[in-house]
């Protein structure tokens, strides 16, 4: 096949759902057959996965600029490189995967998972989080993990009043302030979970990542918001207040080059992918998983994104408070890249410090099918 024959089956169908924006249906079509269809994505974010002057990139980025034009419309591209590829495994993937970067000491540090308890007192939870990073830093930890939504209750009444101006910084931003601090003054990297930020008249569930220098290297905010609605269990809609990101977020520090999502992104397969693609070694997870979810998935999910990409995922969550309007779940962990179980902890607050060593990334990608993909 072509091409252009190729191309012909692939079809882009625009569906306007409002709470979630615009989406596209991915399906491929096999001859007079029916479509089989993909998964929708976020038009924004798919062109986000390919360089930003290639072809796709630009016709993808404008179908989310005016997507009605497009209606029920066939994007066409084409898959020059489609016989290569499959007679040439390692070009595969376009664009190419890109090998890790080298980190220091091989690769080879203790990370810290600060489970924390969170209160309605947004100046007790910045002092206690900055006790709780310095404790880890003092016990050996190069990289601290903090979980979502940890200056404040996790509500939609909540997020407003405990959003924070990340970039005019200062008193407009107390928790990132500290956690710019603490990052220099103890030479570590910081994951800094995630806060409620403000940025004109929207808010986002944001995480801030700060390196040794105490510098903020990048800002994720959530993608994929959590709306659920589960009949006598748990009904929570983060779209009623949140806007949603559209950015992927991959970052080089000190510690190797990270990936960033936060909660409900770990349900999305794609995004983990993507950040293997681009040379992650670790994939972190600030989260806030539920009593009904959280049994089922929390544990699953992690092991699921470490295996398929073959590399660390490291999660935290908040201390259970049974009190609260939102329980969490709790269980922050770390996972290898087979799936293995590191190191984990129940639902109270605690703070898990274990040892990474980015060899096990390469010996089992030798034993497993990624290296072909």
């Amino acid at each position: 096949m072509d091409g252009v024959s190729l191309a012909n089956r692939i079809n882009l169908k625009y569906v306007n759902q409002p709470d979630h924006g615009h989406l596209v249906l991915v399906s491929i079509g096999d001859g007079g057959k029916r479509m089989t269809s993909l998964l929708p994505y976020s038009l924004r974010f798919v062109a986000s996965a390919f360089p930003a002057k290639t072809s796709i990139a630009s016709a993808l980025g404008r179908l989310s600029a005016t997507p009605k034009r497009f209606l029920g419309n066939r994007l066409k591209f084409s898959y020059r490189n489609y016989i290569t590829a499959m007679t040439k495994p390692e070009d595969a993937r376009v664009p190419p995967a890109v090998t890790p970067p080298s980190v220091p000491n091989g690769g080879k540090f203790k990370i810290a998972l600060c489970q924390l308890s969170v209160t309605e007192n947004k100046e007790r939870n910045i002092a206690h989080a900055r006790a709780a990073i310095e404790s880890a830093a003092d016990n050996g930890a190069q990289l601290v993990v903090l979980p979502e939504i940890w200056n404040g209750p996790y509500s939609n009444a909540s997020f407003p009043v405990y959003a924070e101006d990340i970039d005019a910084g200062g008193s407009a931003s107390p928790s990132t302030s500290m956690l710019s601090e603490v990052a220099r003054s103890k030479g570590i990297t910081i994951v800094g979970g995630s806060i409620s930020e403000r940025s004109g008249d929207r808010l986002y569930n944001t995480c801030c990542i700060f390196g040794k220098d105490g510098e903020l290297k990048a800002k994720h905010r959530k993608i994929h918001l959590f709306d659920i609605d589960i009949p006598g269990k748990i009904s929570f809609m983060e779209s009623k207040t949140l806007t949603a990101g559209n950015t992927p977020t991959i970052v080089d520090t000190d510690v190797g080059r990270i990936g960033i999502g936060i909660c409900y992104d770990i349900r999305f397969q794609e995004l983990a992918m993507l950040y293997a693609a681009r040379g992650a070694h670790l994939i972190c997870y600030p989260g806030a998983f539920n009593m009904t979810t959280g049994p089922l998935h929390w544990e699953l999910l992690q092991r699921a994104r470490a295996v398929d990409n073959q590399l660390f995922v490291a999660t935290c969550s908040p201390a259970r408070d049974i009190n609260a309007g939102y329980v969490a779940w709790g269980h922050s962990t770390l996972v290898a890249p087979f799936g293995e179980i590191v190191a984990t902890t129940d639902h109270e607050e605690a703070t898990i410090i274990a040892d990474i060593d980015y060899s096990r990334i390469e010996e089992r990608r030798y034993l497993a099918c990624l290296r072909y993909m």
